[in-house]
């Protein structure tokens, strides 16, 4: 029936209509927060993303107890690693006592129940920043960088990581990850999978923090992250992981993604992730710390948009925020 009968407005008149017929409801249960761990004491700021700070074991602690009284179910680990640390070979990314390693101990020793997700990539262990092993050419060699993360996935497992995360983009890590972890009698290790992880130049801020910016230098990684331009082959990358034995699917980045997050979920129905990248972060927080936006209204409506677009959890450096305003707003 057509207008005056048809009156869409009537239901956002008020606030208890809109509420009643509100599509997508953003929780806390939908956030995940990525920390940055150093082997320094104490904290240090990332200049490129204000407000982030890298964390020694012991403040990562006092996050994760913020993070646990806010009911965000998990953290997303990803290590800062010492220059001298680094190698050609990333043997540290596997060690007993490596600094992810020991941070995932201390998480699981002292809150049990708080969801411990690692990265499996080797950029922040290689001299050259590069995610996996190079020839002498500097290609990134597939199979045998697949050799080091399921090295490293291990050691992430048996300190009791509760989920990896391999976003390194090499072909075939995922089937071979989920049999080692299967063999060792990991059984419970969840795979979330960087399916659709894009060659974006939203990532900036990222190698900042983590330490890769100087040693990528002006090299890429068009030779095995996703070209931008490119929608089907993220669903074929997908299909492969999922066949291979992933239990979740990643998006990366966000919202300049969000027809990749809205025809992954339409077409597999698998549990999907977005990873609202530092990139993402960094231009909210200047444009909010210049008076441009307002904080709580943008920052909530960017994740509300992804969730809306099929995502059941954003990875999001505003996480704890998000879920102090949604706990208010109660």
């Amino acid at each position: 029936m057509s207008y005056p009968y048809t009156r869409p407005r009537r239901m956002r008149r008020d606030e208890f209509s809109r509420r009643l017929m509100r599509e997508t409801v953003l929780t806390a249960n939908d956030l995940i927060y990525p920390v940055f761990v150093h082997e320094l004491n104490g904290r240090a700021a990332v200049g490129s993303m204000p407000g982030i700070e890298r964390l020694s074991i012991d403040e990562l602690l006092r996050v994760a107890e913020q993070a646990s009284e806010l009911r965000v179910p998990a953290l997303a680990l990803f290590p800062v690693t010492a220059p001298d640390a680094k190698s050609l070979t990333a043997e540290d990314a596997w060690r007993e006592d490596g600094l992810c390693q020991r941070a995932v101990r201390a998480l699981k020793q002292h809150f049990p129940e708080l969801g411990v997700i690692t990265d499996v990539a080797l950029d922040p262990y290689t001299t050259h920043g590069q995610d996996g092993l190079i020839d002498d050419s500097g290609y990134v060699m597939n199979d045998e960088t697949v050799e080091a993360l399921v090295k490293q996935a291990l050691s992430h497992a048996v300190a009791g990581a509760d989920v990896v995360a391999p976003s390194d983009m090499m072909d075939g890590r995922i089937g071979r990850i989920r049999e080692a972890l299967e063999l060792e009698g990991h059984i419970h290790t969840r795979i979330l999978a960087y399916s659709a992880k894009y060659a974006s130049s939203f990532y900036g801020p990222f190698r900042d923090a983590v330490g890769s910016a100087g040693a990528l230098g002006k090299g890429n990684k068009y030779t095995y992250q996703m070209d931008p331009a490119n929608s089907d082959e993220a669903m074929r990358e997908i299909a492969l992981d999922l066949d291979e034995g992933a239990d979740m699917i990643m998006v990366k980045p966000g919202m300049p993604y969000l027809d990749i997050v809205r025809r992954a979920k339409d077409e597999f129905g698998a549990p999907t992730f977005v990873y609202q990248v530092s990139g993402e972060y960094a231009m909210l927080r200047a444009a909010i710390q210049n008076g441009w936006l307002d904080e709580r209204g943008c920052v909530l409506e960017a994740l509300t948009s992804i969730k809306r677009a099929g995502a059941d959890g954003v990875l999001t450096y505003f996480a704890l925020d998000a879920a102090r305003w949604l706990r208010e707003a109660k």
